[in-house]
């Protein structure tokens, strides 16, 4: 599928010694110059992170968690699960006593452990080979100097002055005269720089223990929260396999639960029981069939997905062939399924995710995540830690897969992913926005597998996504007219969507060129870029 060169978009990007996709251009900047300074792939994501803990606050930050795919040249995969879990004291008998019925993403139930840093520390000590000291420069320097505000970070602000706003310290740090910045603002954030220095000098250690932990502790706690710092102490990362699964002759790799990875699976598993290729990549038919799978996919989600040690399934049992064509047959290509269970989870949210693969063929897949815009809304004030919301994915009463309970980790919809061809490195991918990632997964696959699109065109390609209430589809807006009005015709509700669907970037690898192909998205700030 070939580029039209007059109409508006970019071209992948082609390099032979390294290359990283991030969703902000600094961040990207910071992950090329560690590369081109000897570092690998895992030290560039780290460095990239941390400016965007910086220059996108409203995306990611240290008071959020982190998940990981490192890939190494042979193809062997590690998972990690940077994930924090519940207070301990925080169960559903608790939060009835408390007279709280529902945790919504302000409440300071919803501050979970935030695992991230945690969780960085991990991956450097396994694969990295520099410190957190030299990778946190640019970061530090863009907290403490300034940066400028870029055009996407913007857009999403402004609409989140109202959240911002309902907490005086909150408002203090990120409205200016009660507003959101606007583009090319020059914002400093010089709390959040010595917390980074703090963590360049003591490790994951100076967020989990003494004065940083005493802070985030006592900003959770006067809101109402049973976090302690014992809680803190006791974060730790999880080094899990990633769970695979084949899609036409492709190997797919997910991080097991308690993310949603597995549900890209599912979708993927559906979707191969229809000849896609032979549909037109922007027709009704396809985005119908798509949308049908996910429609089925997140059910089973919402059943199954949880904490591993709540499961009531094993989760490999959820992509075994008889279990997905069981789901697939019920599937019409004629018309939309009548009723499938709602979810009650908050269908829009906020991640960034980046990859990077180094001249040795280390690929890493790295997602961070505060959940909604600015998380919780819940800033630790002496150390500029904004504390995430994750913690909303639970419900508040029991005898639901994500019952909160204490030392329990919520159902994660970030998810990193590898894919592997004939056992060898092909992909390093993830898509960004919250619920949507496990169907982003499955839209991106098919547009390169069944559709053959190079990764930035894949990227590119208009998506489709449904409300997880109502089920109405959303499509943005460069889906034909003629695409929606034939949804119409097999059963669906169609609107408009509000806002771009999420975000993406990918690399794909090819070892017998030694070339990398690299994308990323224009519905966000940053870019793909290489040598």
């Amino acid at each position: 599928m070939k580029r039209d060169f007059q109409a508006p978009g970019r071209s992948p990007v082609f390099a032979r010694e390294a290359a990283a996709a991030t969703s902000h251009p600094l961040a990207t900047s910071a992950a090329l110059e560690v590369l081109q300074e000897g570092g690998n792939a895992v030290d560039a994501a780290i460095a990239a992170v941390a400016v965007q803990c910086v220059v996108e606050p409203h995306m990611t930050g240290v008071g959020g968690d982190c998940f990981a795919i490192v890939m190494e040249s042979d193809g062997r995969l590690t998972g990690f699960n940077g994930s924090g879990a519940a207070p301990r004291a925080a169960t559903p008998e608790k939060l009835a006593e408390l007279g709280v019925t529902e945790i919504t993403d302000t409440s300071p139930h919803a501050v979970t452990v935030p695992g991230a840093v945690r969780a960085w520390e991990t991956l450097l000590k396994a694969h990295g080979t520099r410190d957190f000291k030299t990778l946190f420069k640019r970061a530090v320097q863009y907290a403490r100097e300034g940066f400028p505000v870029a055009p996407r970070v913007a857009y999403d602000w402004a609409k989140d002055v109202e959240k911002l706003a309902g907490d005086p310290v909150t408002a203090a740090r990120y409205l200016i005269d009660g507003e959101a910045p606007e583009v090319g603002a020059i914002l400093k954030f010089p709390h959040l720089a010595e917390t980074l220095e703090a963590i360049g000098e003591r490790g994951s250690d100076a967020i989990y223990a003494g004065k940083i932990a005493e802070d985030i502790v006592s900003a959770v706690r006067a809101r109402g929260g049973l976090m302690t710092k014992d809680d803190l102490a006791s974060c730790h990362t999880t080094a899990v396999s990633p769970v695979m699964r084949d899609y036409r002759g492709h190997t797919v790799a997910e991080l097991p639960p308690n993310g949603q990875g597995i549900i890209a699976l599912v979708i993927l598993g559906i979707l191969e029981h229809f000849d896609l290729a032979s549909m037109d990549p922007l027709g009704p038919e396809r985005f119908h069939l798509e949308m049908e799978a996910a429609r089925v996919a997140y059910t089973v989600r919402d059943r199954f997905v949880t904490d591993p040690g709540y499961m009531d399934v094993c989760h490999s049992g959820l992509i075994g062939d008889d279990y997905i064509s069981e789901l697939a047959k019920q599937i019409s290509v004629d018309k939309r399924m009548d009723t499938v269970p709602e979810s009650a989870l908050v269908p829009q949210t906020d991640t960034v995710y980046l990859t990077v693969v180094d001249k040795d063929g280390l690929a890493v897949s790295f997602i961070n995540s505060l959940f909604s815009d600015f998380g919780s809304g819940i800033i630790a004030p002496e150390s500029g830690v904004l504390l995430h919301c994750r913690g909303k994915s639970f419900k508040a009463e029991a005898g639901h897969a994500n019952s909160i309970d204490g030392g329990k980790r919520p159902m994660h919809t970030i998810i990193p992913a590898m894919v592997l061809k004939d056992g060898a490195p092909w992909l390093s991918f993830g898509v960004m926005g919250g619920q949507y990632q496990a169907c982003g997964h499955a839209h991106l696959l098919t547009n390169i597998i069944d559709y053959g699109m190079d990764v930035q065109a894949a990227i590119d390609f208009p998506r489709m996504f449904f409300d997880l209430n109502s089920h109405h589809l959303q499509a943005e807006k460069l889906i034909p007219s003629s695409t929606i009005d034939g949804l119409r015709a097999l059963g669906h509700t169609v609107d408009r969507a509000d806002s771009p669907i999420g975000g993406s970037q990918a690399i794909m690898i090819d070892k017998a060129r030694h070339m990398l192909t690299a994308g990323s998205d224009p519905r966000k700030d940053g870019n793909a870029t290489g040598y």
